[in-house]
């Protein structure tokens, strides 16, 4: 699966990184604690969040993630959507919860390499 069959999938709205949407998903990972995410997201992963500001770019790029999902209906401030597009990581919102998007995610085959 790749980034953009996640965007058709699910609705979600692309903010930044167009560039990236072809990447390949090759798990996700949930979290806020940006030092918990840098120490265990997995590689090309796609990361669900509520944080909007500019170091989840800096953490997205460190991890080689496939895109960043923003949840809770929260939006990233616009220094954050410019320097995703810089790095081409794909930013990308959902409104409901992250724990739902996670299971939908899961059922269609989001699942992390070790799982």
């Amino acid at each position: 699966m790749i980034v953009k069959d996640i965007v058709n999938r699910f609705g979600l709205e692309v903010l930044s990184g167009k560039e990236g949407l072809d990447q390949k998903v090759m798990g996700g990972h949930c979290g806020d604690l940006l030092s918990e995410v840098m120490g265990n997201a997995p590689v090309g992963c796609v990361w669900l969040t509520v944080q909007g500001h500019q170091n989840i770019v800096a953490v997205a790029t460190l991890r080689e993630m496939a895109a960043v999902i923003i949840t809770g209906g929260q939006t990233p401030d616009p220094e954050t959507i410019q320097k995703a597009d810089t790095e081409n990581i794909p930013i990308l919102l959902y409104p409901g919860l992250a724990f739902d998007l996670a299971g939908q995610l899961y059922e269609a085959g989001v699942k992390n390499m070790d799982t």
